[in-house]
């Protein structure tokens, strides 16, 4: 087993690092492309290279945007695996962590994920390789699915709506290194590419999210809707939902004649009305 070094050599070590430095325990895996995108796997890898998704200090811009495509859908079910024991396709493992601009893990972020299949084909009928998750209290996220295919005309991606509680959401595409197709490809970003690690007969990979808001270390609400506040929590009054609104963990509103509490603060949108994301809201 390797040990573990620091993974900011003689740089300031800071709240994310320390986070990430856990990621250091057990054995080095090959890296694919031979870059780092991560403090962490430049540290493992025994080099220097400068991390690709800005390391989380005072003026460092966050995790750029990109264009949501036409094969985003609403209303994906809650889940980190998108796969099954027979799903085609080499297996894939995303991780990172979701940070503010202060350093400091972003707990109860809401990420979906979105992507092809390993024939770069979009489900738009049903929900294959599409689900959303929180971030823990770390601000760590994990997915579990398999390398995306190629279709004509983009390199390999996988799309995400990243969302801190009750802030903007960003949308945005990550990618693989050494695909041919990022040189050809129009919007690729060599800021969003993952560290990708071969493990056995799959693939890990790396990323870190960093957001324009400031990260809070501690979830006020648990942002699994494993359990509905009571209603007599303050909710406040019933209003219809709206688009456009931020709502808080509490707040109760009609849609359809149905009421609802919120049960992760969020600013709504079309698409996920209360019906459609179980995750953020509970019928009452």
């Amino acid at each position: 087993m390797s040990t573990p070094h620091n993974p900011l050599g003689d740089r300031q070590i800071s709240r994310k690092s320390l986070l990430k430095a856990a990621a250091l325990a057990g054995a080095v895996p090959v890296l694919i492309g031979g870059g780092t995108a991560l403090a962490r796997d430049t540290a493992a890898a025994g080099g220097t290279a400068a991390p690709l998704t800005p390391d989380c200090h005072d003026g460092d811009a966050p995790t750029g945007e990109q264009i949501e495509g036409p094969y985003f859908k609403p209303g994906s079910p809650l889940r980190t695996n998108l796969v099954t024991s027979g799903t085609p396709g080499t297996p894939l493992t995303v991780s990172g962590f979701v940070f503010g601009r202060n350093c400091a893990p972003i707990s109860g972020a809401l990420l979906d994920f979105w992507q092809a299949d390993t024939n770069g084909t979009y489900d738009n009928t049903g929900y294959t390789f599409r689900g959303h998750q929180f971030s823990d209290a770390n601000g760590a996220y994990t997915l579990t699915t398999i390398v995306p295919g190629l279709y004509p005309g983009r390199t390999r991606h996988i799309h995400v709506k990243v969302q801190a509680p009750g802030q903007p959401i960003l949308t945005t595409q990550l990618y693989f290194p050494n695909e041919p197709r990022n040189a050809t490809d129009t919007i690729f970003d060599p800021a969003l590419v993952m560290t990708v690690r071969q493990v056995g007969n799959g693939r890990e990979a790396s990323f870190d999210f960093v957001l324009n808001v400031n990260g809070t270390p501690k979830p006020s609400t648990s942002p699994t809707g494993s359990s509905s506040p009571s209603p007599s929590s303050s909710p406040g009054g019933t209003t219809t939902w709206k688009a456009g609104t931020s709502y808080k963990a509490g707040d109760v509103v009609t849609y359809n004649g149905v009421t609802y509490v919120c049960i992760q603060a969020h600013t709504a949108f079309a698409g996920w009305e209360p019906p459609n994301v179980p995750a953020l809201w509970s019928r009452r």
